[in-house]
Parts: C-alpha cells; sequence; structure tokens
C-alpha cells in the first residue's frame, strides 16, 4: 500500500506535468485545467526537489495572476504510475 499526497481541490491545488524547463527555479507546465503556465519552485523546496520535464507535480495557480503557479509537491515515477493505475490522475494530464 502506497500512502501518496493527494491535491487539496478545495484550496485550489491540481495536478500538473513539467513541459519545459526555463531556468531560474521556474518551468512551464501543462495543468489539468487545460491551461499552460510558469510554474515557480519556491525558494524553500530549490535545493530539496529536482523537476525533469515529464514529472508528475502538485501545483497551487496564483491568485492575482492565474498564468503564474507555484509548485508544491513533485511525485516520484512509482508514485505517478500508482496514482495513473488507480485512476486518479485526470485525463488530460495523465501520461503514465
Amino acid at each position: 500500500m502506497v500512502r501518496v499526497r493527494l491535491p487539496k481541490v478545495r484550496s485550489g491545488e491540481m495536478f500538473a506535468i513539467a513541459d519545459q524547463l526555463l531556468g531560474a527555479s521556474k518551468i512551464r507546465i501543462a495543468c489539468a485545467d487545460g491551461k499552460s503556465r510558469l510554474g515557480r519552485i519556491p525558494g524553500k523546496l530549490r535545493k530539496r526537489m529536482w523537476i525533469r520535464e515529464g514529472d508528475l507535480l502538485i501545483i497551487l495557480p496564483w491568485e492575482f495572476q492565474d498564468e503564474k503557479a507555484n509548485i508544491l509537491y513533485r511525485y516520484t515515477r512509482t508514485q505517478a504510475t500508482h496514482l495513473s493505475r488507480r485512476g486518479k490522475i485526470p485525463e488530460l494530464v495523465d501520461i503514465f
């Protein structure tokens, strides 16, 4: 049994896929709602979280600029395939 963190939909979190690494801790991400956003890795997670293209993420879109988002969590490949098999990932971002 794998215990995996899921997005808190009530607070606006959602699944996303890392599309393109831009440098300066910024990433182009494809979100579960169909939009493409500019993702930012907060300083607290910068050294701890290494993100590659194709990784499954949990993001929180900014309230005042909808085209930007903070990255909250990155799933490992094992966690992502587990969620995919259980049908927890929306079709738009399910590449596993």
